[in-house]
């Protein structure tokens, strides 16, 4: 019965993680919607998101080490419950990245664009969908989830790459240009290092289901 109870309070602590995987991704699409349209309403929703994304890392942890301390978790155990410690603190810093995305968009206010912002918006569907795919994985325990993720880490890297390189030329032909292109960088920055949070994740994920760790020069190889 003990056991029992003890799978449910995991249950549980998965669905609360499910939850906050949810709030980081609507905070990148916030995030990411606020700098296109130059929208401060919308930014300051991402600040909002980002106080109830620390309260709920605050919250997940205390469970996590209740779970530890009260119960008796064999090793499988202890490797989800490190895991979930280990989404929560990603799932925070990536809240942080979107907050730092809406920053940019108050520097910019009273401004207008002088590109079209395609690359980014790219940028923020394959983030959101690593980010959900991380969670999911981790929820239902599927590591085929986490070759997806490192797959499109690949291509969120490239358009870094591309977004770089383009706006580096808008600021050497033009350097009016240049204020509105650093931010555009750091945008797709930010975005960049929320795709390296996801794939953090679902490293985890394997060493949760296979425990065994995967090395970052592993992450192309058969999982």
């Amino acid at each position: 019965m003990a056991r029992k109870a003890f799978e449910k309070e995991l249950d549980e602590l998965a669905n609360e993680v499910a939850n906050m995987a949810k709030l980081a991704s609507q905070s990148i699409t916030l995030a990411v919607k606020s700098f296109v349209d130059i929208d401060l309403e919308t930014a300051k929703k991402v600040f909002e998101i980002d106080m109830q994304l620390y309260k709920m890392d605050l919250d997940i942890e205390k469970k996590c080490l209740d779970l530890i301390a009260l119960q008796t978790p064999v090793a499988r155990d202890l490797r989800t419950i490190g895991t979930c410690l280990k989404i929560i603190t990603n799932l925070d810093r990536i809240g942080r990245y979107a907050k730092d995305i809406s920053e940019a968009t108050a520097n910019i206010s009273g401004k207008t664009h002088f590109k079209k912002l395609v690359s980014i918006q790219m940028m923020a569907n394959l983030t959101v969908n690593m980010v959900s795919n991380a969670v999911q994985s981790f929820i239902e325990r599927d590591i085929s989830l986490v070759k997806k993720i490192f797959s499109d880490e690949e291509n969120v890297d490239a358009l870094y790459e591309e977004i770089f390189r383009e706006v580096l030329t808008y600021m050497i032909e033009d350097p009016k240009t240049i204020s509105l292109g650093i931010q555009y960088i750091l945008v797709a920055r930010y975005l960049e290092r929320i795709a390296d949070h996801a794939c953090s994740i679902g490293e985890r994920v394997v060493y949760m289901v296979k425990g065994e760790r995967l090395h970052l020069k592993m992450r192309s190889r058969t999982i």
